[in-house]
């Protein structure tokens, strides 16, 4: 008769399973047609093929480990448990200590927040502001008509209802620079030139696919909106470790009910 561990570990497994096989499928579609996805999409191609190569192969070793009472692969199945609660808690603190260093500044008081780039730490800066990874995601700010999000109208208008700090360092000129606004995302310099020489006052463009996405206020707005969307993926890895902790738990239990059984069919075979 089945253990309650082995049910729960079979019923977890086959949940995980039937995960993986949607991640590698949805992956692989990405691959298949390219015509048919965004930027932001193929992003994900490898990331989701990784992880769902992963949940398949554990997710494996558990049912088979769980089904067949096969030690073997419930001792492979919590030691790749072991190394993955392990792998969340460095990567835990890893996100505590690289979201730690400094805070978003108000520069004005307009409602517009607009950022340092030296708030975040250097791991942040060196990572996502690199050449590569950069182009990857102002290309894909510009396939999905990031800055047509925001409301038209005077810039008294939107300043009052007060923009998202992403939205102010991507798709507006710094307000140091003086500019004059047309409209929500078109902005003519004075005569005289940018109130202040700042490299992000010339990096600014009227043209719609360009705007301010290469500037270092944009960098930093974005910076800033990763650090609080790592601060919130601290606290799901929290919970995702209390609950592989507790799936750990109990595939030990399912070991040591494979072994009992084992000692039982041996101890019973002795009497026959």
């Amino acid at each position: 008769m089945a253990r309650p561990s082995n049910i729960i570990i079979t019923i977890l497994n086959v949940l995980t399973l039937a995960m993986a096989i949607l991640a590698i499928g949805f992956s692989m579609w990405l691959q298949i047609h390219p015509g048919n996805s965004s930027l932001c999409q193929k992003v994900l191609h490898k990331p989701l093929l990784y992880v769902g190569l992963a949940l398949f192969v554990v997710s494996l070793l558990g049912l088979i480990g769980s089904c067949c009472r096969l030690s073997f692969f419930m001792w492979l199945y919590s030691a790749v448990l072991f190394l993955m609660i392990l792998g969340l808690i460095c990567f835990t603190i890893f996100t505590i200590i690289v979201t730690n260093k400094g805070v978003g500044k108000v520069l004005s008081k307009r409602g517009v927040q607009e950022y340092r780039f030296g708030d975040y730490s250097r791991w942040l800066q060196n990572y996502v502001v690199n050449a590569e990874n950069w182009d990857e995601i102002k290309s894909c700010l510009v396939d999905v008509n990031f800055c047509r999000n925001i409301d038209t109208g005077k810039p008294p208008e939107f300043y009052q209802k007060g923009l998202p700090p992403i939205q102010s360092g991507c798709c507006k000129p710094p307000a140091y620079c003086g500019f004059e606004s047309k409209n929500a995302t078109f902005w003519t310099m004075p005569e005289t030139g940018p109130a202040v020489p700042d490299a992000d006052c010339r990096t600014w463009s009227n043209v719609q696919t360009q705007l301010c996405f290469d500037c270092q206020s944009c960098k930093t707005a974005f910076l800033d909106n990763i650090k609080k969307e790592w601060k919130t993926l601290a606290i799901i890895n929290t919970c995702i470790l209390v609950l592989v902790i507790a799936i750990y738990s109990v595939g030990c239990c399912a070991l040591r009910n494979n072994r009992r059984s084992k000692g039982y069919a041996k101890h019973r075979g002795g009497y026959l």
